[in-house]
């Protein structure tokens, strides 16, 4: 597709103490140029974008996020176009991922997302596709080597931003389920099954903290944010500040697959988020007609079930394409889905219905959080629903602290639950499956809700204090143990039951530093996360410890004796931490690997009254616990002996990112092993933990002095862009690996003193 914008005017590129080369671009001419932007870019990389319109604005957001990320937005465009197999061929998921999204992201919901969108939004989403599309051009002989050359980089149209921005809402809805949609076929067809694989990919999480005026030494707000997400692809976090003077100046993170702001501050408030456990998405058991498999009951008729055409571009091994036709099933419900669990028989399909699929409201209510002035600011932005999947954190500089999920939410409550759910034996607990032969199980209809069959904003939980307020991915309820959130929807989440030892990390850290007697300070919320203490170690380890110190820690494992005495003495000399030079941590991560799932492993139970300091205590009364408490140790020792791993190496030495030939150690470890500071990464041989996968990412700490001035730290642990040969590859991770801050140039000053600033200032149509 050729470039369809004429520049239209001339590059001006100031340079203060050296210019990168990669942020070059061609020479124009400024005659009655649509787009006009000036991009700045600071230290590691990070970019300043300036305009005086919207249009501008995302022209120049579109320039400065494709310098680091040009190959990863346009593998996400081929995705969301369903084009892969056209350009990568029908291997590792192509084909089901190309159906999927030609048959979901249809013309006519990409309508239905365009009349939600403000005149400024319009202009902001054709500003974003001519600016990438002008980076394209200025680079057509420069792009990356992960990308240059390659059929899938393409120029994009404005149809292209919205593809994108429903793709990810759907992303950890319906999206989990493209594989089960891409093979769904009527009895008797045949076809490859698979396992349906529920829940959100391991390690996507978050944590936040927001402190209000009564718990901080300058009476303000303060606020961490600390993401844990994808270390590569499309969902990661890239930093940027954004600017229409007298309308807007905001700051913070977009991931590389959006045209927005996600998380981040202006000069009066800050938010972050943190994935919910509300559901986004209900199954529906169909009944099918006896006499026609493709008719499902609906009260006393029955309703077609509509089968779709999805016709793709294949590329065969010989390089040359061919067109396949595949077909999906609708209902009025949405897509059939079919697995080994979830199987379409004579008598039985299942239909799924996702809450985000149809919303229209982010770029409203994104708008909105970027204009913010307070926390109330910030609650009535969310209320206009467009937050699709996460809860909502927030400080402000008045001394508030505020917690909500409002997200995407099926408006389904316990009575319908309890009047519609049907069972299907092979599904986990939480996953709701309601009975698609009666109207009465439909999701409610409520005049309040922007999004038809959703929660409205006001049934949904949210808290505002002047203390604190947390959440690390468990539900709303303890959001602060002093005013528990009670008596909402199941099917936003649990109430009165056990917390993940990250949430109780968490809450337990904050309440330490209430217990000092001392106003918290933002190193103090800083401290918290980079001292990446190991809590279920200091909950538990001691009675361990006891065990290994009550005499032989021989033990039977597939039939070889297995002495774990070294573990024991390299968990005694452990500082129980995951800092780089901590010794010993890979044994507790591969012991508890096991030992979290033993049976009445506690000696003190859970209390719904005592969440934060339940269940704790190893059970070594019961004999079987102690056998299984070694057992465990042995398999963990066997598997770090398999990966070539010393007991005593230094962490740093075996969790790292590999940046062009060189190791950056990690600190920071798995969630479920015990760790507030997370990083997520499979055990490789001789390896060890390597490559990272999920975990610690954007981190920002946002709080204002007494005067009311803004103060902004973070870090981007991975940098920058994922590109091997871009000069902000590796800066911000070598930070990272030294537990360093970086402060964010975000007034005019502290930009224009930044040693390293480059600008550029660009126009065109």
């Amino acid at each position: 597709m050729p470039l369809r914008f004429r520049i239209a005017l001339s590059l001006v590129l100031v340079t203060i103490f050296g210019a990168c080369s990669q942020k070059q671009a061609a020479p124009t001419s400024q005659a009655s140029a649509k787009y006009n932007t000036e991009i700045r870019w600071t230290s590691y990389g990070i970019p300043h974008v300036k305009a005086d319109d919207w249009g501008s604005l995302g022209y120049g957001f579109a320039y400065a996020t494709a310098t680091d990320a040009i190959c990863v937005i346009a593998k996400e465009v081929a995705v969301a176009n369903g084009e892969l197999s056209a350009h990568l061929g029908s291997g590792n998921g192509n084909i089901e991922s190309d159906v999927f999204h030609r048959a979901i992201i249809t013309e006519e919901r990409l309508r239905h997302f365009g009349s939600g969108q403000s005149a400024d939004m319009r202009e902001y989403a054709a500003g974003y596709a001519a600016g990438y599309n002008r980076y394209l051009q200025d680079h057509a002989d420069s792009l990356p080597d992960s990308c240059r050359g390659e059929s899938w980089v393409r120029p994009i149209e404005t149809l292209d931003v919205a593809r994108l921005t429903v793709g990810l809402g759907i992303r950890y809805g319906l999206g989990q389920f493209k594989n089960d949609m891409a093979r769904a076929a009527p009895p008797g067809t045949p076809v490859a099954q698979g396992e349906t694989v529920f829940g959100l990919p391991p390690g996507l999480g978050s944590n936040a903290v927001a402190l209000g005026r009564d718990v901080t030494a300058s009476g303000r707000g303060i606020l961490l944010g600390n993401p844990h997400y994808p270390w590569r692809g499309g969902s990661r976090f890239h930093i940027i500040h954004t600017t229409i003077p007298g309308q807007l100046d905001l700051m913070g993170a977009s991931l590389y697959s959006t045209s927005f702001i996600a998380i981040g501050f202006n000069k009066d408030v800050a938010w972050t988020h943190t994935v919910s456990t509300a559901l986004r998405f209900t199954l529906y058991e169909l009944s099918l007609n006896p006499d026609d498999p493709m008719e499902y009951r609906y009260d006393d008729d029955y309703r077609s079930i509509d089968a779709q055409k999805v016709t793709l571009d294949v590329r065969d091994a010989d390089g040359q394409i061919h067109a396949e036709e595949h077909t999906v099933y609708m209902t009025h419900y949405g897509p059939l889905i079919a697995s080994d669990s979830l199987p379409w028989t004579t008598e039985k399909a299942y239909a799924i219905r996702d809450a985000v699929l149809d919303n229209n409201a982010s770029t409203a209510t994104y708008t909105s959080l970027g204009v913010a002035t307070s926390v109330d600011d910030v609650e009535t932005a969310i209320s206009q629903q467009g937050v699709y999947w996460t809860n909502t954190i927030a400080a402000d500089r008045h001394g508030d602290a505020f917690y909500a999920d409002i997200s995407g939410t099926p408006n389904v409550d316990a009575d319908l639950i309890d009047a519609c759910r049907v069972t299907v034996s092979a599904l986990p607990d939480f996953v709701i499956v309601l009975d698609g032969s009666r109207a009465a199980c439909e999701w409610k209809t409520d005049s309040r809700s922007k999004i038809a069959g959703t929660l409205p904003a006001e049934e949904m939980p949210r808290l505002k204090r002047n203390d604190y307020v947390t959440n690390s991915n468990d539900s709303y309820w303890l959001a602060n143990p002093s005013a528990p959130l009670e008596g909402y929807s199941p099917i936003i989440g649990p109430e009165r039951t056990v917390r993940t030892l990250r949430t109780r990390a968490g809450l337990t850290f904050v309440g330490e530093q209430l217990a000092k007697g001392s106003k918290i300070s933002a190193m103090d919320l800083q401290g918290m996360l980079f001292s990446h203490r190991n809590f279920a170690a200091e909950l538990l380890l001691d009675d361990v410890l006891k065990l290994c110190d009550g005499g032989s820690m021989k033990v039977m494992l597939d039939d070889d004796e297995v002495d774990v005495m070294p573990s024991c003495d390299a968990l005694r000399a452990w500082d129980r931490t995951a800092n780089i030079d901590s010794r010993g941590g890979q044994v507790w991560t591969e012991f508890w690997r096991n030992a979290r799932k033993i049976k009445n492993l506690y000696t003190v139970p859970f209390d719904a009254n005592d969440p934060v300091n339940t269940p704790r205590g190893i059970n070594f009364q019961i004999a079987a616990v102690a056998t299984a408490i070694k057992e465990a140790m042995a398999t963990g020792q066997n598997a770090l002996g398999d990966a070539g791993i010393a007991l005593d190496a230094a962490w740093g030495d075996i969790q790292y990112a590999e940046r062009n030939g060189k190791k950056i150690p990690i600190p920071g470890g798995q969630g479920w092993a015990g760790m507030f500071s997370m990083i997520v990464a499979g055990l490789s041989k001789e390896k060890g933990y390597n490559p990272i996968v999920h975990g610690n990412s954007y981190i920002q700490v946002i709080s204002w002095d007494a005067d009311g001035k803004l103060q902004p730290r973070g870090m981007l642990t991975y940098s920058q862009s994922q590109e091997a040969d871009s000069p902000h590859y590796s800066d911000l991770t070598e930070l990272y690996s030294q537990k360093q801050w970086i402060d964010f140039p975000f007034t005019e000053e502290e930009i224009l003193a930044d040693p390293n600033l480059t600008s550029i200032t660009l126009s065109g149509e």
